[in-house]
């Protein structure tokens, strides 16, 4: 038989290699990317960047563990940042956030991540995003350190943020982003430096905040398994759309952690049916079908008032260090802290006389709150006002931390997208 020399193909393809870095945002950690990075298909919407990015982080995963990515199946964890320098006036960093599904092959774009957004203003720097000048410009001359102020376009939800982001020279006088310092947040194990995050205008200017036009509204939640067919609602739309709701409505105290939530199906799937019910109430959905496509908004959180209670940490809060106390569930499971967006819209409720927050919190004037979540608290503060009869949020602003856990890059076969 005659020999051939011609080689068979491997039946297997290789693996492409992608510039990233894995950041702690907040209570939240992600992969961020360069735009200019990706591959060039995975540079625009569509298909193959969804299918990209959920390779990356280890989607669907019916196990539920996302072991084959970088993702630690919760849905803190199981996101992706693109960032790009800004082609918007005044701005210096675009920001485009995505929830990855963890079960399922879906990626939200629909809202932003407010924990990450406290990572974006460093790793824009990081990456080579942000001008130079206004770097170098950010410490004074005499000065050994900074603040880096960072506007960032958000762009899924069209809004601007701002981080304060600090910075040193190091020991050849270049500005450096500081990342270690001895600010504490609830919900991360090590201090790190703090890092200031404004919210600007979080609602259009042409809408209300509250998109029923009411603060309190009465919520029909009839076929979801309460006790009642109908419960006190307020609806808002501030950072992030949110329902909250009385946490005694719902058969709960408001100091629950997540063992008590997520380990009951049904109670979830209780939850889940007032959630889209929710959605629907304000505008979001036509039915509640679909908000099985939507998983990333609204949000469902509920608010009681300040109590004392013992943080998945096992520190003990006392009623007399918060306002009130919130719970607030994220992609199906009750979150072990809080959301950066749900603080937007709590911040903004509790400063509106009136809604179910403001009253949770005593009902009083309010400029700022301290809330008690799960795993322990957060203070943040607000501006709201009426403007041609709807109201507004005008700046809402808190503090998170940001840290690099790994720069380099991920490795991707070149079939997944």
């Amino acid at each position: 038989m005659a020999q051939t020399n011609s080689k068979s193909k491997p039946a297997f393809v290789p693996q492409l290699s992608i510039p990233a870095t894995h950041m702690r945002g907040g209570t939240s950690k992600g992969a961020f990317f360069k735009l200019s990075d990706l591959p060039e298909r995975c540079q625009v919407a569509g298909e193959a960047r969804d299918k990209f990015l959920l390779r990356v982080i280890g989607s669907p995963d019916p196990y539920g563990k996302q072991i084959d990515g970088l993702g630690n199946g919760s849905s803190s964890t199981s996101k992706t940042v693109i960032l790009s320098a800004s082609d918007k006036p005044d701005h210096d960093v675009n920001y485009l956030f995505g929830q990855v599904n963890i079960a399922k092959p879906m990626i939200d774009w629909a809202g932003n991540c407010g924990n990450l957004t406290a990572a974006v203003g460093a790793c824009a720097i990081n990456m080579g995003l942000i001008d130079a000048n206004k770097i170098a410009h950010s410490i004074d001359d005499n000065a050994e350190s900074g603040i880096c102020e960072v506007r960032i376009w958000q762009e899924n939800i069209g809004k601007t943020i701002v981080a304060h982001v600090p910075v040193y020279k190091d020991a050849n006088d270049q500005v450096q982003v500081q990342e270690t310092g001895d600010f504490e947040l609830d919900g991360v194990t090590f201090p790190a430096a703090e890092v200031k995050i404004e919210f600007i205008d979080p609602v259009d200017s042409s809408s209300d905040m509250f998109p029923t036009g009411n603060l309190v509204d009465d919520f029909d939640v009839s076929g979801c398994g309460l006790k009642t067919d109908s419960v006190k609602a307020t609806f808002i739309s501030a950072g992030i759309p949110t329902i909250f709701i009385k946490a005694e409505d719902l058969g709960f105290t408001g100091t629950e952690l997540q063992g008590d939530i997520n380990s009951d199906g049904d109670l979830l799937a209780k939850l889940e049916k007032i959630r889209a019910k929710g959605g629907v109430a304000m505008g979001l959905f036509k039915d509640v079908s679909e908000a099985q496509s939507s998983q990333h908004i609204p949000k469902i959180a509920w608010v009681g008032a300040a109590q004392s209670y013992r943080a998945s940490s096992g520190k003990s809060v006392d009623a007399s260090e918060i306002d009130l106390v919130v719970r607030a569930m994220s992609m199906g499971q009750l979150h072990h802290a809080m959301m950066g967006t749900a603080a937007v819209a709590i911040a903004a409720a509790a400063t509106t006389q009136g809604t179910l927050v403001n009253q949770a919190a005593g009902g009083s004037e309010l400029f700022e709150v301290r809330f008690g979540h799960p795993s322990g608290t957060l203070l943040v503060g607000g501006k709201t006002e009426q403007v041609d009869g709807r109201w507004q949020a005008k700046k809402v602003s808190m503090s998170r931390s940001a840290r690099r856990i790994m720069v380099g890059e991920v490795f991707v076969p070149a079939d997944a997208f």
